[in-house]
């Protein structure tokens, strides 16, 4: 199992939990955060850092959120943003890249 990270990182990409993650999964996107599936090592640290609570373990991604976890996964894509598994978010930096359905997402106001 791995962490996740869901809608209300977007717009947002507080960095806390990628200066507590151990083994540097936590790629940054454009207009969110992403984790590296096959890095993360189900540590949990980045989980209690988040300051908007957008990382879940990929089982507990609230039902609103499900989509977000083959996003994450995604992302990583040779075909989707051409980044495969570098393994390390520091080398790569930020990137101008996000999953196309996180680059066309709006997001639901609250009413």
């Amino acid at each position: 199992m791995t962490y996740v990270i869901a809608e209300p990182c977007m717009d947002v990409k507080d960095t806390a939990c990628v200066e507590e993650c151990p083994v540097d999964c936590i790629y940054e996107g454009d207009r969110m955060l992403y984790i590296h599936p096959g890095e993360c090592i189900d540590c949990a640290a980045c989980e209690p850092a988040c300051p908007v609570e957008a990382i879940f373990l990929a089982e507990d991604v609230p039902e609103e959120w499900q989509e977000f976890t083959p996003i994450n996964a995604e992302f990583f894509d040779d075909k989707v943003t051409g980044l495969g598994s570098p393994g390390g978010a520091a080398e790569v930096g930020a990137t101008k890249a996000d999953h196309p359905k996180v680059a066309a997402y709006e997001i639901p106001s609250a009413t």
